[in-house]
């Protein structure tokens, strides 16, 4: 979005070029077919976003963060769901925060919160999709040499020690673990073979682990490996949605330390939101607290409270389908005032695009404050964001902020 950045870009973009960047996040991610679009663009972030974007940011996780905020959270974790060894005053070792880029009255571009997550996100991809688009944009005429998905100050290298401090710390490598359905069948994998490449953290998949008392363990090399520490990547409501029943039980008490504590999939997500007051937040409610539905819809956007990658989200919401939801179940969706996405991305073709932005915090065990590390961007020209809301378009999907180092 940068204006003169973006026009050297558009100036000197061509399909090899294109070309060339899904080829080496292939070789680089292990990843011959990745199961969602790689953008063509990233999003040069100016500085003056980015200076909101890291602003807003650091505010909301101040709110989110206060002790009243949590415990309602606390509140709303689903008993069936619940794991026992939270400690609310231990946050999460992770949080996103995503933002769609908005146009001010005045003109200007600024951020409004959309979604957040005490959940990992794709912290190993980013790093090197945001190193890809700075080598392939350090090679168009008159661009910078050097770029950065990176805050904070943070360096490659400080920030792969950021990030294994945060999932390994000082556990025996053997026995941590990335947990999921499948590992190998997600479309994340990506993600899972950056994390194994920069940190040595294998991918194991829930069914496959055996529990013995209060341990948990895993296969490794024709032998089972105790596990220490586990990088949960289990999305809950693909666990229910699919019907899928493990070698352990949620609730059973096991010796293991969780990153992130999976309650706080629940404690900091879209039922935060109606918590949050902040210029750069759309009002958000409960549709169980909405006493009169109004006459007029069009401005809003429902959401099921849990959910994930947009799954039930509803852009075009009527007054007749949100009076269908029965009372005793309003209490599981939230309405939202719409946020007006700005098309602000300019594409090679003239067509504008519109972007949102993932930032994405890191917090090692001991730490005492958060580290804002690095960004994810999704691209769309869909109602929706997310990979599976603009299939068949071009100039969307997967992408990273990147600014001259």
């Amino acid at each position: 979005m940068d204006p003169a950045l973006r026009e050297r870009f558009n100036r000197g973009y061509t399909d090899a070029l294109y070309r060339r960047m899904c080829a080496l996040m292939e070789e680089r991610l292990d990843e011959p077919a990745f199961g969602f679009r790689l953008a063509e663009m990233p999003l040069i972030v100016p500085s003056d976003l980015r200076a909101k974007l890291v602003a807003a940011a650091l505010d909301i996780l101040d709110i989110i963060r206060k002790p009243e905020i949590v415990a309602d959270g606390v509140r709303a974790v689903p008993d069936r769901y619940r794991v026992p060894g939270l400690d609310p005053t231990r946050e999460p070792q992770f949080v996103a925060i995503d933002f769609a880029i908005v146009r001010e009255e005045g003109g200007g571009l600024a951020p409004r919160l959309i979604e957040l997550q005490g959940f990992p996100s794709l912290y190993g991809m980013e790093l090197i999709q945001g190193e890809i688009w700075g080598e392939v944009l350090a090679s168009i005429p008159g661009m910078p040499r050097r770029w950065t998905p990176l805050f904070s100050g943070l360096t490659h290298a400080s920030y792969v020690d950021l990030l294994r401090r945060t999932i390994v710390d000082d556990v025996d490598l053997d026995e941590v673990i990335l947990l999921d359905l499948d590992p190998e069948e997600q479309k994340t994998r990506p993600d899972f073979h950056a994390t194994r490449r920069l940190l040595g953290v294998r991918g194991v998949n829930a069914a496959s682990l055996v529990k013995r008392g209060r341990r948990l363990f895993a296969p490794k090399d024709g032998k089972l490996v105790p596990v220490s520490r586990i990088f949960n990547r289990i999305v809950f409501d693909e666990l229910e949605r699919k019907g899928i029943s493990l070698p352990f039980d949620w609730r059973d008490d096991l010796d293991v330390t969780w990153v992130s504590h999976p309650d706080w999939y629940w404690i900091w997500s879209k039922h935060t939101l109606p918590r949050i007051e902040h210029p750069y937040a759309p009002r958000t409610r409960m549709l169980s607290d909405v006493l009169a539905i109004p006459t007029d819809c069009s401005r809003l956007i429902l959401k099921p409270l849990f959910s994930f990658a947009g799954t039930g989200v509803d852009p075009d919401v009527t007054r007749e389908a949100l009076e269908a939801i029965p009372q005793a179940e309003r209490s599981k969706w939230i309405l939202q005032d719409k946020v007006d996405y700005a098309p602000a991305l300019v594409a090679p073709d003239g067509t504008g695009v519109k972007a949102e932005i993932r930032l994405m915090f890191l917090k090692p065990d001991g730490a005492s404050e958060y580290t804002l590390a690095i960004n994810l961007v999704r691209l769309s020209r869909g109602k929706i964001h997310g990979v599976d809301h603009n299939k068949g378009l071009d100039w969307v999907g997967s992408s990273v902020g990147v600014w001259p180092e």
